[in-house]
């Protein structure tokens, strides 16, 4: 049996403006518990796919549905009190210690102190994080580690729903292998329903239970790895084949 659709996008577009159509029809199903990648280029609608799950942005046509409802149904808050949200650039508050950086929602959720605190050293944990960088600013983190804070910050509230927005893209190569391998070991213990942007081939095949290609703002298909990598599809353009030639030649 197949598991429940937690986000669905149902003939959405999006136009900015007048005239630029930056998403355009776009039908896609995500399971509960799954990794769904949005793979593509620069311009081709991944982050914007993005922001109208938690709705920073509303579509223009056709309805993204979070967990059966119509995110403008939703009440904003609420929604994304269900959402964690992780980013390239981490957004973390320079001013803040980490601890402080990672319990901003608890205590904007208005958490007791300690139940905060005892969160705080719980995802810290989760997440690799020593517990004596508690009280260490950004600025004295490397950049892996700043980006295990973000992630912990997302994971704070222990929310349902995880977006991450191509959040090990600004890592040094052998950092972002280890924070892949360990996202992937987190994963298998959470079972969080993950939606993540990626232009990076390498990271959709290997984190992504799906994959959706997306290409100047359409969707092309979606496939497990494996159907990626060997699929026969008559409607395969150059496109998906620079992708797949892009990642054999990695692999060699």
């Amino acid at each position: 049996m197949s598991q429940p659709s937690t986000i669905e996008f149902v003939h959405v577009s999006y136009r900015l403006g007048t005239s630029r159509e930056l998403l355009f029809d776009v039908n896609l199903s995500i399971a509960t518990g799954e990794i769904f990648m949005l793979l593509g280029r620069s311009g081709s609608g991944k982050t914007t796919s993005l922001k109208l799950i938690n709705r920073l942005l509303t579509p223009t046509a056709g309805e993204v549905r979070v967990e059966g409802v119509a995110t403008t149904r939703w009440d904003a808050i609420a929604l994304r009190r269900r959402i964690g949200y992780a980013i390239q650039e981490i957004g973390l508050f320079p001013h803040y210690t980490v601890g402080q950086n990672i319990g901003l929602v608890p205590k904007l959720e208005r958490w007791p102190k300690t139940k905060i605190n005892d969160r705080v050293r719980e995802v810290m944990s989760l997440v690799d994080i020593p517990l004596d960088f508690i009280d260490r600013y950004p600025h004295q983190l490397s950049g892996g580690q700043r980006q295990r804070v973000g992630l912990a910050r997302a994971l704070a509230v222990d929310p349902p729903i995880l977006l991450m927005d191509e959040p090990f893209g600004a890592l040094d190569p052998l950092s972002r292998t280890q924070l892949q391998k360990e996202f992937q070991q987190l994963q298998q213990r959470l079972k969080k329903t993950v939606v993540f942007v990626t232009h990076d081939v390498g990271e959709a095949l290997l984190l992504g239970d799906r994959i959706a290609l997306l290409q100047e703002g359409k969707l092309l298909n979606v496939q497990t790895p494996k159907e990626f990598l060997t699929s026969n599809d008559p409607t395969t353009n150059a496109y998906v084949e620079a992708f797949r030639a892009g990642y054999k030649v990695l692999e060699a």
